[in-house]
């Protein structure tokens, strides 16, 4: 799938976009807003980005899994070659810094803003709206012409996969800009 960002100046203008969308098929589940006017996105019914999609939770989180693995094999490696050192104490200290590193990764990215939305950061602290449509390939053509014909005040601002990518640095990653 692909998600592709377009920046609404209005709430009237998102609610407007929101229908069309429904009507052509797209879901909530593929529909997402991001708003500083949280209230009036509920108010008109419209379906706001998560949390998961809002913060860098899942990145960092698979940061700590990968850092956690390797910080356990760094353990357990050595202390394989004791004798008292068991299978179930190498799968539970392995499985325990994988925990941890899970957790500490969650700790932190939940405090982050998501790396493909950061960009958008001053504009949505302005009061515009960014708008997420994930679309398949086959539908992406469509969607981006519907939009162009009837709500040309919200302009596209690029496209990127919805998968995340827990070694994107910068924070226009995977955001290709039209």
């Amino acid at each position: 799938m692909k998600r592709l960002y377009y920046l609404a100046p209005s709430l009237n203008s998102v609610d407007k976009i929101s229908k069309d969308l429904h009507e052509k098929g797209v879901t909530d589940w593929r529909f997402h807003i991001v708003s500083k006017d949280e209230a009036g996105l509920y108010s008109h019914h419209l379906h706001s980005a998560s949390a998961i999609q809002r913060t860098d939770l899942i990145r960092y989180v698979e940061r700590g899994v990968i850092v956690g693995g390797l910080l356990g094999l760094c353990f357990t490696i050595p202390l394989a070659y004791l004798e008292e050192f068991t299978l179930n104490a190498w799968l539970a200290v392995s499985f325990f810094c994988l925990l941890f590193g899970a957790w500490t990764g969650g700790i932190g990215g939940i405090t982050q803003e998501n790396y493909k939305i950061r960009r958008f950061h001053d504009e949505i602290e302005k009061g515009f709206y960014l708008i997420m449509v994930d679309v398949r390939k086959e539908d992406e053509a469509l969607i981006q012409r519907i939009m162009e014909v009837w709500h040309p005040e919200a302009s596209l601002q690029g496209h990127s996969s919805n998968h995340i990518n827990p070694f994107a640095s910068s924070d226009s990653a995977g955001v290709v800009v039209r």
